[in-house]
This record gives structure tokens, sequence and C-alpha cells, in this order.
């Protein structure tokens, strides 16, 4: 990066700065963090898991700029059971051995502020990841000052079919019936029954690399949040990349609550 270009970029990242202080921000952001992958290759690596590290690593730096920016609660999606399923089996581990890695590090750390929870069908991680990642949340479990989710082996439509399940299963043990559950149910009775049942709606979701897509990615939490599609790729994502999203986010609610 040249002088000028570094000298440029800080100015516009202070300009971006100013302007957030009189615009709304976000409680809760989630990100889809794409990319790894090409960013491996665009860096002249044959071994897209190099990706993938550096994305993990990339993760405290994210968490960084939220505590700076006053954003509270923070969800990833670090994959998919489609992910599981589809990647090699050497790369997926390779995935999930990084995260934990970060994890189980950020818990340990004194001084850490974020509350650590977990969400999707767990069962489907290996034994040694499941049990890393449960230990993390159980460590943190006690800390208020900030939450960050990891939806990992997560789908949103599985997540509420398994929501449904578990409704008609506890109307079942109840001793009601069908007919009589259909004629009550209310949003909470499903919203209380997500894999995160305590987790508030999402404000902003940011995904990187270009895609425009939500890939069944909290399709429940966020029914009114705002978007933000960034071509950069997940490793490379920047703090001006983020600041962006945010003063993006707080001219749209300003031009809405204009109009109401």
């Amino acid at each position: 990066m040249s002088l000028i270009g570094d000298l440029l970029r800080r100015v516009y990242l202070a300009g971006l700065r100013r302007e957030l202080r009189r615009l709304a921000r976000p409680r809760h952001v989630a990100l889809v963090m794409d990319g790894n992958r090409r960013w491996a290759k665009q860096q002249g690596f044959d071994n897209p898991s190099v990706g993938h590290a550096h994305g993990a690593d990339h993760v405290d730096t994210l968490l960084g700029w939220c505590t700076r920016y006053g954003i509270d609660e923070v969800t990833i999606f670090v994959c998919s059971t489609e992910n599981l399923h589809r990647r090699p089996a050497e790369e997926v581990d390779f995935l999930l051995g990084a995260m934990e890695r970060v994890v189980t590090e950020r818990a340990g750390r004194p001084g850490n502020r974020w509350k650590i929870e977990l969400m999707g069908r767990l069962d489907v991680l290996p034994d040694g990841t499941r049990h890393a990642l449960k230990r993390a949340a159980e460590a943190t479990a006690d800390l208020t000052g900030g939450r960050l989710a990891l939806a990992i082996g997560y789908g949103g439509r599985q997540e509420i079919v398994d929501a449904v399940r578990e409704l008609l299963w506890d109307e079942r043990r109840a001793g009601g019936n069908l007919a009589d559950l259909a004629g009550r149910v209310e949003v909470a009775d499903l919203a209380s029954r997500l894999y995160a049942p305590t987790m508030s709606g999402v404000d902003l979701i940011i995904r990187t690399s270009g895609e425009l897509r939500l890939s069944n990615f909290l399709l429940w939490q966020s029914a009114g949040a705002e978007f933000s599609f960034c071509d950069t790729l997940w490793p490379g994502f920047r703090e001006l990349d983020f600041v962006r999203a945010l003063r993006d986010f707080g001219r749209r609610r300003l031009r809405v609550a204009a109009e109401n």
C-alpha cells in the first residue's frame, strides 16, 4: 500500500467515524464471513485452509471493532451443516480446528468481555470440537459485557423445523392435542424454542465477498434486519468496510425515521 493511499484511507475512515456520531448504530450485528478460500488463492496459496486460518483469527479483530463502536451482540456464521458434508474432510477439520483455537483462546483471555454462545446442530461436529466449544461457552456463561454467538453446523430452516418439532413434543407431553395448539400458537411459542432463544433480533447482517444471498442464515432472527453486502473477502475485511456498513445502517434508519 502506498503512503498516499494509506493516508487517503485514514482520512476517509476519520470522516466515517465523525458521521457515525450522529447516527443510530445497530445493537446486534451478524456476519456471513465469506471468501476465505478465494482470499487464499488471491494471495498465492495452494492450500485454502490458509484462508480459513486467517479468517478465524480475524474474528478477534472484528470483536475489537465492535467494542470500539458500542456493539454488544455479534453472531457469526462459521459453517452450515451443508459445508460440513460437502467440503473436503481435511479442509473442514482445519476450519473447525482454527475456530476452536480462536474461541478457546478468547474464553481464557484475561479481561475477556464476550459471553460465547453456540447455535446449531452441535451433534454433527467432531467430539473434540463440540466439547471444546461447550467448555468455552460454559467458561464465559456469566459474562455480561458482550455476546458472541457462533452459528456452527447451522441452518436457518432446520432451526425453525426443530423449534416446531419441540413445540409439538411439548404439547404431547402436556397431554394437549394439535387442534388446541393450532388455535393458540403464537410467535413467542416458536421463538422460545430456537437454538438461542434469548437472542435479540438482528439489526444488521453483513456478508463479505460480493455474494448477494443469506444462505439459510438467521431466517427467523433477520425479519427486521438491514443488509450490507461487501465485495471484500473476509480475511481482508477492514475497519473501513465495517464502519461504512455501520454508516449505511445509520443513514437508512435516519431516513425511515424522517419518513415516519
